[in-house]
């Protein structure tokens, strides 16, 4: 029989757990034709969110709860919730209400049309400008550089088959982009559209520099675009620097050579050093992303 597994990452939102499993009884767990558990995973929050999510898990016997030791990342928080569900299939809620709840319904219909992933697309957000031009950013160069099965309108809300769910578990990779997983598995995917809401309860944790950290996770994960454009600008300095050398020795052969030139000089000097640094950094991610990879920890600790 069929059983939906519905993850909920949860990071500073005691405020929003009580409204949003109402939210969810009344338009979706009330009408569902098959058996459902609830995993609410507190990622590390400081408030009272693991308290209401044991509240919740008494009025509710489909409810658990996990509480990890410390933050972790919404990813690892959301691996965790799908390496302890038993559903035939898994769906990603987030806990902020900004997602409508009826979504857990369209996709578990497309689920049974025979896709093994569903994803909740994007198709508006009623967000900030800035927070806008960020998410396009980011698709957009995903799109690229990298994944060119990445929705346009991007997603956070999804729905999975429980062999994915299964090959997920088995990767166990850190600095990584789940999202991105799912799109390289490359199984039978759907889409449906929404309009994402603004937030109303309590505040967004999702700062910056978790976004910055997000992106470059997702394009030195998936894309070989970062070292491809260090041997460009390599081979783009090393022929500058032919052309150079060879101006530099007609000069001299036609005795033109004057002790002017130390702008120039300087300035291809610290553009090199800059192009130097800007590789050696490059590089360092890819090492120490590597170096991380092989010390074993675990992506996530369960308290």
């Amino acid at each position: 029989m069929e059983k939906i597994s519905i993850i909920i990452p949860v990071y500073y939102n005691q405020d929003n757990l009580l409204p949003l499993y109402a939210d969810l009884k009344t338009k979706v767990l009330d009408v569902l034709a098959c058996d459902y558990e609830i995993i609410f995973v507190d990622d590390g929050s400081g408030d009272r969110s693991y308290e209401v999510m044991t509240q919740l898990a008494q009025i509710d016997p489909h409810i658990l709860t996990l509480k990890l030791s410390r933050n972790f990342g919404e990813h690892a928080a959301i691996l965790a919730g799908l390496s302890r569900c038993t559903g035939t299939c898994a769906i990603r809620k987030a806990a902020d209400l900004q997602d409508p709840s009826e979504l857990v319904l369209e996709m578990f219909d497309r689920y049974k049309a025979g896709n093994k992933v569903v994803l909740a697309v994007r198709e508006g957000r009623d967000e900030p400008a800035y927070q806008k031009f960020a998410s396009s950013l980011y698709t957009l160069t995903m799109r690229k550089l990298a994944l060119p099965n990445m929705p346009k309108g991007g997603f956070d809300c999804f729905l999975i088959d429980r062999q994915v769910i299964d090959i997920l578990n088995e990767m166990k990779e850190k600095n990584t982009s789940l999202m991105a997983q799912i799109l390289w598995c490359g199984f039978k995917t759907d889409n449906v559209y929404y309009q994402r809401q603004k937030r109303r309860i309590g505040k967004s944790r999702w700062t910056v520099q978790k976004k910055v950290k997000l992106f470059i996770d997702s394009l030195l994960g998936f894309s070989y675009f970062p070292v491809r454009f260090i041997s460009v600008v390599g081979f783009l300095y090393f022929l500058g620097s032919m052309i150079w050398m060879l101006g530099i020795f007609i000069d001299s052969l036609m005795n033109r050579i004057t002790v002017e030139g130390y702008t120039s000089l300087m300035m291809m000097l610290l553009m090199t050093f800059g192009v130097t640094m800007l590789s050696l950094g490059i590089l360092g991610e890819y090492l120490w992303r590597m170096f991380d990879a092989t010390r074993k920890r675990p992506p996530f600790i369960i308290e």
